[in-house]
């Protein structure tokens, strides 16, 4: 009798305490179309962020204020598309709140720092130049 042979044992199973059943998707993570249409109609939502925003890295190469303008604007078109279009595809990750408040807070970030950058910036916020004069030492 062969002790090493695993092959000729049964296999023990061990029983999951917490068995996953199953990963529900993201509310509005279905098809924007059926699934006979081509990948890019049913992805337009996710295509338009991502085209959006390597355009704006793109341009950032000529204008690099220009260019984070279109960046942070994609990032916000997407937190528009995710909080109005029913089924927007892979461009839900999490829930729809979580998922426009991230896409709203990064491009608006974006945004106001791009607006806020030397030289010559285009807006100046007193308050948070004060932050970073006093931050900075």
């Amino acid at each position: 009798m062969d002790v090493g042979n695993a092959a000729g044992r049964k296999r023990r199973r061990i029983r999951d305490r917490y068995p996953t059943r199953g990963t529900a998707r993201p509310e509005g993570g279905q098809r924007t179309a059926g699934g006979d249409a081509p990948a890019p109609i049913r992805q337009w939502p996710l295509l338009m962020v991502l085209g959006t925003v390597v355009a704006g890295l793109l341009i950032t190469l000529a204008d690099f204020r220009i260019g984070l303008l279109v960046f942070g604007g994609g990032l916000i078109a997407g937190a528009v598309l995710r909080g109005w279009v029913p089924a927007v595809g892979m461009l839900a990750v999490r829930s729809r709140f979580t998922d426009v408040a991230t896409y709203a807070v990064l491009g608006g970030a974006i945004v106001l720092l791009t607006l806020m950058a030397e030289p010559d910036p285009w807006l100046e916020v007193p308050f948070l130049r004060d932050v970073l004069r006093f931050s900075a030492g």
